[in-house]
């Protein structure tokens, strides 16, 4: 049936879909359905105690201002607070270079609003997170991608892409969103000797960078960069440091809870001033009331010692996940060994269709994201991300043992890659 309402879309509708991993969580709510599929904190691991103190101690001191509107900057503590924390891994602003955005996805949505025109062309990793593409295609931009190994982004293959004149990279070095591989620090000095020869920027997001369980913390880009112009004499104070090459992303949403939608940007502070104008046009401000209980939850020191107990929960997942698929995986099948984050990635044969398998393991009662979703271009066909943080591990062990029964029976029967009634449009991106 017809309505009126279908005459006066935008012709941007016509570059947004639904999100897979929304759809998928929805197929997966069954309580018997084990689901890899979302990219979901455990939430026995919510400071849920914490955050109902600090919430009365908030509103007991401070109610009148929590519950007022605030600036669109965000709240000058927590700002601050953030400005210290990153001091510790070589990350050097001021607080006028950090913007506090409702979680990383509308920082990523305002790097679209204030940078992309209709056909920019943006580079990104191949694999690379659906919720930037999501973003960005709805800007109209058209997509590059350079593919990653173990060792993250080929470096190798990088300038012959960005002979195409992109406006910016887009890229996840620390366990990456979906693959899980992690940016060696080789492969970090050569991405940004080519980005400052080529004169293209990087935007760093890194939702996972103290999530890591084994090997040494690698420094970011950002912190890369600056010690690259200050190198050249360029002065390290805050104008000085972000007169560089690279925006820096992050989240509280993977350290302390996603439903708080906290995140940040980290910018020069003319691009803050842009994307303070673009963010004012969305919601005025994130949340003063969040903010606040947040900043008294993480203000003296608990955000430390929280993050270990994370880490210790999720390494154990990730180390049964790991073993489970050494016990129930065909040999056909391959996968990263993620030394931090959410993720692993999955490779099947060529001849498989994770997309087509997708129905056949939901029968099975286990639920995962197909490859393509995480494709630009919509490739990837055979392969699939794993979610470890949020099944506890008795699930993981039954959910991968049921995996590994719908590969190994797929690869027997010589399934082709035709296409399954679940999930067919690779418009439908997902945000987690």
């Amino acid at each position: 049936m017809t309505t009126p309402w279908q005459q006066r879309y935008s012709q941007r509708m016509k570059w947004m879909g639904s999100s897979i991993i929304r759809e998928l969580l929805k197929l997966t709510e069954k309580p018997d359905i084990i689901s890899f599929a979302g990219g979901l904190p455990a939430p026995e691991v919510f400071p849920v105690k914490e955050f109902e103190a600090a919430t009365q101690q908030v509103l007991a001191e401070h109610g009148s201002r929590a519950l007022q509107y605030g600036t669109t900057e965000g709240y000058g503590p927590l700002r601050e607070y953030i400005v210290r924390r990153m001091s510790r891994y070589g990350i050097e602003a001021e607080p006028e270079n950090v913007l506090i955005t409702s979680g990383s996805q509308q920082a990523l949505d305002l790097i679209g609003k204030i940078l992309i025109n209709p056909g920019d062309l943006i580079l990104t990793e191949q694999p690379t997170y659906v919720g930037a593409i999501q973003a960005w295609r709805a800007y109209q931009a058209e997509f590059a991608t350079v593919p990653i190994d173990d060792e993250g982004l080929r470096t190798d293959l990088l300038e012959e892409a960005l002979c195409a004149g992109p406006k910016f990279m887009y890229i996840l070095p620390n366990f990456q969103n979906p693959a899980g591989v992690t940016l060696s620090l080789k492969r970090r000095m050569k991405l940004l000797e080519i980005a400052d020869r080529y004169g293209i920027p990087i935007i760093e997001d890194d939702p996972y960078g103290q999530l890591r369980y084994e090997g040494d913390h690698l420094p970011s880009l950002v912190a890369l960069d600056a010690q690259k112009l200050n190198g050249r004499g360029v002065s390290g104070n805050g104008m000085g440091f972000f007169r560089g090459n690279v925006i820096y992303l992050s989240t509280f949403s993977k350290t302390l809870a996603p439903g708080l939608r906290l995140g940040w940007v980290v910018a020069p502070k003319e691009v803050i001033k842009r994307c303070v104008m673009g963010k004012q046009g969305m919601d005025l401000h994130t949340s003063t009331f969040v903010q606040m209980v947040a900043y008294e939850v993480i203000k003296d020191g608990f955000l430390d010692e929280h993050v270990r107990h994370i880490r210790r929960v999720y390494r154990e997942r990730r180390d049964v996940m790991l073993a489970a698929m050494e016990r129930y995986f065909p040999p056909e099948v391959h996968w990263t060994i993620p030394a931090g984050g959410l993720f692993l990635w999955i490779t099947l044969p060529e001849s498989l269709n994770t997309t087509q398998l997708l129905e056949k393991a939901v029968e099975n009662k286990v639920a995962y994201v197909p490859g393509s979703a995480f494709d630009p271009a919509g490739d990837s066909l055979n392969t699939a991300r794993l979610n470890f943080s949020n099944a506890r591990p008795e699930n993981i062990e039954l959910g991968i043992k049921r995996l590994g029964q719908v590969f190994e029976t797929a690869i027997q029967q010589g399934l082709t890659r035709e296409t399954s009634p679940i999930v067919t449009d690779v418009q439908l991106l997902g945000v987690n």
